[in-house]
C-alpha cells in the first residue's frame, strides 16, 4: 500500500518562499525503488475545489498551471523517494492546503491541466501553505 507524507507548509508573507516535500513509500517491488509513476502536487483553497498546480512524469516531464509558472518547481529525488515542491514569490492566492499525489496507471503523459483529483488512487494527508499580503 503506497503511502504519501507532506511536510513543509507554513505560514509567510507575499514574495517569500517554501519548499514542500513529499516521501513516498510502499511502492518499491522487488526492490526496484524509483518513483517510476505519475506524481503531481494539488492544492485546495478555502471554500474551493482541489486544483492541479503541477506534476511530473515517470521520465521528469513537467507540467505546470498558469497561476504557478514561473514561480513554482516541481522535482523529484528517486534515491530520497522524495517528491518536492519549490515556491518561490508566493501570493495570498497561493493560500490553500496542499497534498502530493501519484498514480500508476492511466495518466502518463498527461500535463497537470487535464488531471483532475479522481484521477490519481493515491494522496498524502496535506500541509497547509498560507501566504499574507
Amino acid at each position: 500500500q503506497m503511502q504519501l507524507v507532506e511536510s513543509g507548509g507554513g505560514s509567510v508573507q507575499a514574495g517569500g518562499s517554501l519548499r514542500l516535500s513529499c516521501v513516498v513509500s510502499g511502492y518499491d517491488v522487488g526492490g526496484y525503488t524509483d518513483l517510476w509513476f505519475l506524481m503531481a502536487w494539488f492544492r485546495q483553497p478555502p471554500g474551493k475545489q482541489r486544483e492541479g498546480v503541477a506534476a511530473i512524469d515517470s521520465d521528469g516531464s513537467t507540467s505546470y498551471a498558469d497561476s504557478v509558472k514561473g514561480r513554482f518547481t516541481i522535482s523529484k529525488d528517486n534515491a530520497k523517494k522524495t517528491l518536492y515542491l519549490e515556491m518561490n514569490s508566493l501570493k495570498p492566492e497561493d493560500t490553500g492546503m496542499y497534498y502530493c499525489a501519484a498514480e500508476e496507471t492511466g495518466v502518463t503523459g498527461r500535463p497537470i491541466e487535464t488531471l483532475r483529483f479522481f484521477d490519481f488512487t493515491h494522496w498524502g494527508q496535506g500541509t497547509q501553505v498560507t501566504v499574507s499580503s
